[in-house]
């Protein structure tokens, strides 16, 4: 009997669980059996590692092989094994030391030319290994970049089996011709939903400067990047919607090194992890067409889930454009990540958790013809027919979103009059480090780093407000207007404001900000700018239910006008 085992690594979502992979070869008629609990692509590494190992120049033993994958009772998954595969065959046939391979891990495919070939969720298994104790890894050459992102680990880079036996041998290798296809992503597979980290070169980057007008919807912009609260956008299409979104992730500081590692780790498991770059650093940005599915948003698939948008988007921002138009299974599916920043996937073939701490922002048009802002006047749609369409938010998906502006029309002034250069993304984003800041100083010793991830009793009875500024918010929950839910969320945002201002803690004017941004309900006098200190710069944010029912009564009006004249003209008719 010959025997020998090295090591690989198997994903269960974004966590890598190491593989014992043994080979026994004993007398008997010639057959491969490979037992672990293997899906379809690891029972094909047979043929594969066969004629990878026969064009190799490597002798395939013509006895009982038999392939065990250990621990049997973990679900085994991807093509990934086949290096393990065929160095332990190799070695339990006595062509290599049994001791060169006990300790070390081994992730990678091989094609039937010996070619090694890159895999997904490279960066998660170089991060299982070294969390198991490992110091010794084998990956393709291409991906050995990412791999070596993991400190305190070897990584080696192979291009073929023939090189990586030369190695373990201690034989010169051999030059060899680069591969003809890119081991890099598909693009059909990362397609226009996502774009993470900088601009293409030679391209600027989206600056806030570019938009026009949209006072009111910039500083709702700042409030959401400082404090990382959720944002809905209700507008007439070519209001600036899309532009304001595009431009929040360059209002986000960049990751720190833990968070960029768990981000590259999620797009290194989507197969989205480009291979020149492979470290996320600046905050994703990921818009998903509205045509998405469940299983896209929040994760799934055949088989063991895959990450959807809404991991993909970890401490990045998720954009909803057409809101109305995803499905509602879809977007009710997205309240449980929004509350915990983890979303779970259960399937038959196992119960998977990914990280999901992203931002949303949710843009919408106030009607299906997209034309009923100002007076509404060439809106064609029924006030039943605008209810219907803006009911496809649900109530307790609307109730998870912190901060709702409404996106005015580009006025004729604002658009073709004197230029205007609005705030630039750099000095916004300054105002926003400062803010976060503030914010850090006060979580330190905590696991919160910014106001929206602060349980709501905490913020109740561990900070403080001034006296009497939880007033009016204590009025609204007593009339309905707020939730408990909605409380919390108010409550966030006024620290928000209040570190935005430089206020040790919030003050009455910083709540009215807060609920101005949740109800829509105007406080009194015009509230401070948060940007400008040194002036008395003021502006005022008018809601998005507020304004659709302001529009709606006006609109009814209009109609019930209309229907007055014809029955005055058919008076008037039959009295002639």
């Amino acid at each position: 009997m010959a025997f020998a085992r090295t090591r690989s690594v198997t994903l269960l979502g974004v966590d890598g669980v190491v593989v014992e992979v043994q080979a026994d070869i004993e007398p008997g008629l010639a057959v491969f059996n490979l037992v672990g609990l293997p899906d379809k692509s690891v029972s094909e590494s047979r043929d594969r590692v066969r004629a990878a190992l026969v064009n190799s120049g490597e002798e395939w033993p013509p006895r009982r092989i038999t392939v065990g994958l250990s621990p049997a009772t973990v679900p085994k998954s991807g093509s990934g094994f086949d290096l393990a595969v065929a160095c332990a065959i190799v070695a339990a046939n006595g062509k290599l030391d049994p001791a060169h391979l006990a300790e070390v891990i081994m992730v990678g495919e091989v094609g039937l030319d010996g070619r090694v070939r890159a895999v997904r969720g490279i960066l998660p298994s170089v991060m299982a290994a070294a969390a198991a104790g490992c110091r010794k890894v084998v990956v393709p050459e291409s991906v050995a970049v990412e791999a070596r992102l993991v400190p305190d680990v070897d990584v080696l880079g192979v291009r073929s089996l023939r090189h990586l036996f030369a190695v373990l041998r201690g034989a010169p290798v051999s030059p060899e011709p680069p591969p003809s296809v890119s081991d890099g992503p598909d693009p059909e597979t990362v397609g226009p939903m996502l774009v993470t980290g900088p601009s293409a070169a030679g391209v600027p980057p989206p600056d806030l400067a570019e938009v026009a007008g949209q006072t009111r919807a910039r500083r709702a912009l700042e409030v959401c990047a400082a404090g990382g609260h959720h944002l809905y956008l209700l507008g007439p299409p070519g209001a600036g919607k899309t532009m304001l979104a595009e431009r929040l992730p360059g209002l986000l500081p960049p990751l720190n090194a833990t968070a960029a590692l768990e981000v590259s780790a999620v797009h290194s498991v989507a197969g989205t992890l480009p291979p020149e770059h492979p470290l996320v650093t600046e905050p994703p940005f990921c818009a998903p067409h509205h045509s998405a599915t469940m299983p896209s948003l929040v994760g799934g698939g055949n088989g063991l889930p895959r990450p959807g948008a809404v991991s993909l988007a970890h401490h990045g921002v998720l954009f909803l454009d057409e809101a109305p138009e995803f499905s509602s299974r879809a977007l009710d599916a997205l309240r449980q990540p929004l509350e915990s920043g983890t979303v779970t996937v259960a399937r038959s073939a196992g119960t998977l958790r990914f990280p999901a701490r992203f931002l949303l922002v949710i843009a919408a048009n106030p009607c299906p013809c997209g034309r009923f802002a100002g007076r509404g006047l060439d809106c064609t749609c029924s006030p039943a027919m605008r209810a219907k369409y803006l009911a496809r938010l649900s109530g307790p998906l609307l109730d998870r979103v912190d901060v709702r502006v409404t996106v005015d029309p580009v006025s004729r002034a604002e658009l073709l009059g004197a230029p205007d250069p609005g705030e630039t993304t750099a000095a916004v984003a300054a105002r926003v480090g400062e803010a976060r800041a503030r914010a850090a100083h006060r979580f330190a010793g905590t696991p919160w780093s910014v106001n929206a991830e602060v349980p709501g009793r905490e913020l109740r009875t561990r900070w403080s407000t001034d006296p009497d500024a939880l007033a009016s918010a204590a009025r609204d929950l007593e009339r309905g207007l707020l939730t408990a839910r909605g409380l919390d969320r108010v409550l966030r945002v006024a620290w928000t404001v209040a570190d935005l201002r430089g206020h040790d803690r919030p003050t009455v004017a910083d709540v009215d900000t807060a609920l101005e941004f949740r109800t829509g309900i105007r406080r009194g006098a015009s509230l401070t700018d948060m940007g400008e200190r040194g002036g008395e710069s003021r502006f005022t944010t008018d809601m998005a239910q507020a304004t659709l029912a302001r529009l709606a009564t006006i609109d009814v009006d209009r109609e019930l006008s209309s229907r007055d004249r014809d029955a005055a003209d058919e008076n008037e008719t039959a009295y002639r």
